[in-house]
């Protein structure tokens, strides 16, 4: 049996509270059964990789070199990741790359040779061993950038839009909306004809949106914010928001506006409106504490959203409908334009580490493994 020498990027965390991030080689073997031989040409580097890899680790402040990262993480984070302290961790959720070895199953088989995306994780490696049954093949013609991110974003884009059908809701609040995921849910409410408040934090993200054809996008560093997001919301109708940054008011804020929409012409209740408001928080661009300030009645809840739970609660056959969606309109509904593409022996260095991990909105970073 041969082995397939190559690199991978590895986080552990130790009792001390000190990660080290760091290039280990492997040894792969020949796949069997339905296994299939990867060779990663491109992975994307998301925010939920990022949290992985380095969590609230102190980057500024770490020991650099020899392909190696060793941060001081802080002592609550160390005890809230008790479970993954001494337990090397891949990084990496999806990615794309040619099959360069098959097991024997016809499935597995059937992608010798071609180009494909997959979401089984690690894929921040220059070989990675997959079940074959976890890789779509990429459409011809589509490049492995261009399905590299095939999985969280457009899924995460689509799966609001089912939540937010599911739920019984008609439109949608999305914060950091300028972000790849945000112009992507832009892009899929102009085809679904879905009314939808962007939420962003600069006149340039503003720019960015209304070139994009979006219609609702507010700055929320503006001094009219809280009106302008109560008239949008009265213009849309939305009761379901889907929120990216976590920490601070701003979940507080958009339940106050649609509890203002909702009440607005009503009559007076001391319990508020009966129009249920939701908002749900997908990410932590703030680490902060979320601040409630329950000026909205008692028709609210907050909760948290995550695209592999919801795939799960979903079922086969939306998972399937989403999927084919998404690799029809790779290069359009779900494109991903990058920032810059770093090798994997450079993703480690401190300009680079210091560069992605600011995770500013829109700047989105590709990791080219080989």
């Amino acid at each position: 049996m041969s082995q397939t020498e190559g690199l991978k990027l590895l986080s552990t965390l130790g009792e001390d509270g000190r990660l080290t991030v760091e290039l280990a080689r492997e040894s792969l073997a020949d796949p069997q059964g339905h296994e299939v031989l990867v060779q990663v040409e491109a992975a994307p580097i998301n925010p939920s990789d990022l949290g992985l890899l380095f969590g609230p680790a102190d980057l500024a402040d770490a020991e650099y070199g020899g392909g190696r990262i060793v941060a001081q993480m802080p002592e609550a984070a160390r005890r809230a990741m008790a479970a993954r302290v001494g337990r090397p961790m891949p990084v990496g959720n999806e990615g794309a790359g040619t099959v360069i070895a098959a097991g024997e199953a016809p499935e597995a088989q059937a992608l010798l040779g071609k180009r494909v995306a997959c979401v089984p994780g690690g894929m921040f490696a220059q070989y990675r061993l997959v079940d074959s049954r976890q890789c779509l093949a990429l459409p011809e013609g589509v490049t492995a950038e261009q399905g590299a991110a095939a999985f969280v974003n457009p899924l995460t884009a689509l799966g609001f839009v089912e939540t937010m059908r599911r739920e019984g809701h008609s439109a949608i609040v999305h914060t950091a909306a300028a972000s790849n995921l945000g112009q992507m849910l832009v892009r899929i409410a102009q085809e679904d004809d879905i009314p939808l408040v962007n939420i962003v934090r600069s006149e340039a993200q503003v720019a960015t949106l209304k070139s994009l054809g979006a219609v609702h996008v507010l700055d929320s560093s503006s001094e009219t914010f809280a009106t302008d997001l109560t008239a949008a919301i009265e213009a849309t109708g939305a009761t379901i928001a889907f929120d990216a940054i976590g920490g601070g008011k701003l979940v507080s804020q958009i339940l106050t506006a649609m509890e203002q929409a909702a009440s607005k012409d009503a009559a007076y209740s001391r319990y508020g409106s009966d129009k249920l408001k939701q908002a749900y928080i997908y990410g932590a661009l703030d680490l902060s504490p979320t601040i409630l300030t329950r000026s909205y009645g008692f028709s609210w809840n907050i909760g948290g959203w995550l695209l592999f739970p919801f795939l799960t609660r979903a079922g086969e056959e939306v998972n399937a409908r989403m999927r084919e969606r998404v690799f029809a309109n790779l290069t359009t509904t779900f494109a991903s334009p990058y920032k810059a593409r770093i090798s994997l022996r450079d993703v480690l260095s401190r300009d680079a580490v210091l560069t992605y991990n600011a995770r500013r909105t829109g700047e989105k970073y590709l990791i080219l493994p080989n």
